[in-house]
């Protein structure tokens, strides 16, 4: 049984309900995993919905460590964030107790060090499909926008130096350009016309309403991803270096959505 580190900001609600679709799906075997420890890059009293997380990783006694990355040297962060980041993950690395396969990235909100990559395998969530738009989930957002794409997805690719450039491992794909969709597209296109994309940022922003079903359709895709990718690196049907990958886990996540059970 393969062991795996978690390793999270714990920002949102999301991170929290994350960690208990994985956990449950462990015990209930589905998953042939085991949570060697899952680490926080936050403390105790940090914020309250890291409060709330630590509650409930404690409560499946799951082994938490915490290092506040906020509160470890602010001042060299802001003047040189290469060599903060170097400095804090090395600091990580030294409270990690014990080896692990790979470590999983979930909602874990600093960019890692060259020597942590090297030292872990790891991975992470891109909401994107392999070889599709770089950048924060905003930021591929409007490129698809801009490009009128058909198209995109979700990928989970492994973690390297060049940010958003790992190998990826798995993906599932869905279409942008479907009868829901294009209402907004038409809408969005008359700004477009008119503005271009510097324009709807400015006069809709985020609060665009094609902007928003994108986010939304990708979000709603990323849990079960996540979960059948585990699955299949912990049954080594997806393996590092594998030329044939990444697996197309598209058929699998649309059934989750529509039965809401992993099979």
């Amino acid at each position: 049984m393969k062991k795996i580190g978690w390793f999270t900001t714990a920002k949102d609600q999301a991170a929290i309900k994350l960690l208990e679709i994985v956990y449950s799906q462990i015990k209930s075997s589905f998953l042939p995993l085991e949570i060697a420890y899952v680490f926080v890059s936050k403390e105790l009293k940090e914020t309250s919905i890291s409060d709330e997380f630590f509650k409930k990783a404690q409560e499946m006694n799951l082994k938490v460590i915490s290092f506040s990355a906020l509160k470890f040297k602010p001042e060299l962060r802001k003047k040189n964030p290469l060599k903060w980041r170097t400095l804090y993950h090395q600091e990580v690395l030294k409270l990690l107790p014990e080896k692990i396969d790979f470590g999983v990235l979930a909602g874990y909100m600093w960019i890692v060090s060259d020597e942590f990559c090297d030292k872990l395998k790891l991975i992470n969530l891109h909401p994107a499909l392999p070889g599709g738009p770089k950048g924060s989930w905003q930021e591929v957002i409007w490129q698809l926008i801009s490009c009128r794409s058909s198209e995109t997805g979700v990928m989970m690719h492994q973690v390297t130096p060049d940010l958003d450039e790992g190998p990826p491992l798995s993906f599932v794909r869905f279409s942008i350009k479907t009868p829901d969709f294009l209402p907004l597209w038409e809408e969005s296109e008359k700004i477009l016309l008119k503005y271009h994309l510097k324009g709807l940022k400015e006069i809709e922003g985020e609060r665009n309403s094609l902007f928003l079903k994108i986010r939304e359709e990708g979000v709603k895709r990323e849990l079960p991803l996540i979960v059948y990718t585990l699955k299949y690196i912990a049954e080594n049907q997806i393996v590092w270096g594998d030329p044939t990958l990444p697996l197309d886990l598209t058929e699998k996540v649309e059934n989750y959505l529509k039965t809401k059970n992993f099979s």
